[in-house]
């Protein structure tokens, strides 16, 4: 059962794409008129894809905002401050395609409890901590083991810290977005 309508979710995606392409021509953000379950806090992250390789992802774990703004702050942040890409350019607007993952608050899990494609996992230690979103283990194929290792990667700790004290969180995320675009 989907929390969010198909309009919704539509309003949502043409937000986060009208909010990247301000910030790109420099102009001012868009000021929605969105009904009052879009005005909730959440956390949520923007994924951007082009010619179907990630292009950016960045994303709130706590609900810091109400889930209209934190799309507009991570699909601008996805395009312009993912230190793994150099910022989105105008000419690669019209080719990216925008996937939101709008979460659930964080829950302490065991490992055995996690289950692959439902649970995304954030896990921490010592000062550090990493998130990998539900779809992520679900895309790459892993098994339990490995998306609790993995998260650990991301984390920067040794991939079995969650054998041996690491704090393990896990959420679930309605993911939705664009079909497709040209390439």
């Amino acid at each position: 059962m989907s929390e969010y309508s198909a309009q919704e979710r539509q309003q949502l995606l043409q937000l986060a794409r009208q909010s990247i392409a301000a910030h790109l021509r420099r102009e001012p953000l868009p000021e929605p008129d969105l009904p009052e379950h879009l005005r909730q806090p959440c956390g949520a992250f923007c994924t951007l894809h082009l010619q179907g390789k990630l292009r950016g992802c960045i994303g709130y774990v706590e609900p810091l905002f109400p889930l209209w703004q934190t799309v507009m702050r991570t699909a601008i942040a996805a395009a312009t401050e993912d230190p793994r890409f150099a910022p989105l350019t105008m000419a690669e607007l019209p080719h990216i395609q925008i996937e939101l993952s709008v979460m659930s608050p964080l829950t302490p899990i065991s490992p055995e409890e996690v289950q692959v494609g439902v649970h995304g996992l954030m896990i921490s230690q010592g000062g550090r901590r990493g998130l990998l979103l539900p779809q992520v283990a679900t895309e790459w194929g892993f098994d339990r083991e490995t998306f609790l290792t993995e998260t650990c990667h991301k984390a920067g700790l040794r991939g079995d810290a969650w054998q041996h004290g690491a704090t393990i969180e896990a959420f679930t995320a309605e993911v939705f977005g664009e079909a497709q675009r040209s390439r």
